[in-house]
């Protein structure tokens, strides 16, 4: 029965997981805004201040793995509203932590929650649609960039006000307080007749591609952390860049905000390219745009040029991870998508996590942010290399299908 796939409740339920997104994914944005914040509080250099973030995205990374596997054997409903309760947990242990360390601990927890409303919740949408599954992908994936691009500002006025930790304590009732009942109308599972319908469909895919499925796995892994550490160095630490250059944290909120915004507006664009030309070709053309980007920044430190730069970033960047979970899905069993795609989204995470403390001990080293742009540039060719290679190896023709992995 495959009419259920790009129905109108397969809609429904896509716009319901946006909203969800939107909420849940505070978690990976707040302590960004916040670095500065907890810099100021409690001393140390910029590698230290990076350390919540990377402790966020380090649970962000086991969160996708983990609760994608749980995605897969209880459903969406259930995994997202044991997420959110974590999350919870995690932002009201931040609002009292007394050092940077414990601050970092509570992050991993917050982070672990979030990681529920990206890689798990796009498997899950993935399986209610076929014809229109790149842009739906793309949409579920956009409620990332919105809370990025929604909350920092929205709660700015609270952390300019009462401090850091009164943002964690409003997260900590914030998020399960909207998740967990929302989450309750996600209970319905995909029919087990339109999973077989859509496991045949990726094996025939999967002849186009002369890898076993775990080599293919290594291989997205590999461009994923290349893709992220590249990605990391403008999204982490743009808000230290402007306080750094006398812009003001505020400043540097509304240009993320910008950026993210710009994400968001790639991601659809990005979606709806992926219904035609597949998810490793979009793929590619993100990571050169973001390359772009990244090159652009080194020139330029005015705050109008700033902006501008911030904006052509967001607008190259933001559909490069979702499209990992179309490849996944082009390629691999839908019955094991919340698994697959959660290992590939874990390995983009990995490379958030890198890539922001890396660039937070640049410059601490260098006194500048010039060589972390630096090495972010050359990280990005790893990701276009790889992507390469998978692309000249599945061009139609090619003999040799997709093993089974061991």
């Amino acid at each position: 029965m495959t009419e259920i796939l790009d129905s109108r409740y397969s809609w429904t339920r896509l716009f319901l997981s946006l909203a969800i997104a939107t909420v849940g994914n505070v978690g990976m944005w707040s302590i960004i805004v916040l670095m500065p914040a907890v810099q100021a509080e409690f001393g140390g250099g910029r590698g230290e201040a990076s350390l919540p973030y990377t402790l966020t995205m380090v649970g962000f990374a086991l969160g996708n793995l983990l609760i994608g596997r749980a995605v897969d054997r209880f459903g969406a409903a259930r995994a997202l509203a044991g997420a959110a309760a974590v999350s919870g947990i995690g932002f009201a242990l931040a609002s009292i932590s007394p050092t940077i360390l414990l601050l970092s601990g509570a992050q991993l927890f917050i982070g672990l929650g979030t990681a529920a409303f990206f890689g798990p919740l796009l498997a899950d949408i993935s399986l209610w649609f076929r014809k229109r599954r790149g842009i739906a992908v793309a949409i579920a994936a956009s409620g990332n960039y919105l809370a990025g691009a929604i909350w920092p500002v929205a709660l700015s006025g609270v952390l300019t006000g009462q401090g850091w930790r009164a943002v964690c304590l409003i997260l900590a009732l914030m998020v399960p307080g909207v998740v967990i009942p929302a989450s309750s109308l996600l209970r319905r599972r995909v029919p087990v007749e339109s999973l077989s319908v859509a496991a045949q469909s990726a094996s025939v895919s999967a002849h186009r591609v002369p890898f076993t499925s775990r080599t293919l796995m290594w291989l997205l892994g590999a461009a994923g952390i290349g893709c992220c550490v590249a990605m990391s160095m403008p999204q982490v630490h743009l808000v230290a860049f402007c306080v750094d250059l006398g812009y003001g944290p505020a400043v540097g909120a509304n240009m993320l905000s910008v950026m993210l915004l710009g994400g968001v507006v790639s991601r659809l664009i990005s979606g709806w390219v992926t219904d035609r030309l597949g998810g490793v070709r979009t793929l590619l053309i993100g990571s050169v745009g973001q390359l772009l980007g990244l090159i652009l920044y080194l020139p330029f430190d005015g705050l109008f040029s700033l902006y501008v730069v911030s904006l052509i970033f967001g607008l190259s960047q933001g559909g490069i991870v979702p499209a990992y979970a179309i490849i996944v899905r082009e390629y691999m069993d839908p019955r094991e998508a919340g698994a697959r795609v959660g290992f590939v989204i874990m390995a983009t995470i990995v490379g958030m996590a890198l890539g922001g403390w890396m660039s937070g001990w640049i410059y601490d080293v260098t006194g500048s942010y010039q060589m972390a742009f630096l090495n972010g540039i050359a990280w990005n060719l790893l990701n276009i290399a790889v992507m390469v290679v998978i692309l000249l190896r599945s061009r139609p023709g090619r003999s040799s299908g997709l093993m089974a992995a061991a």
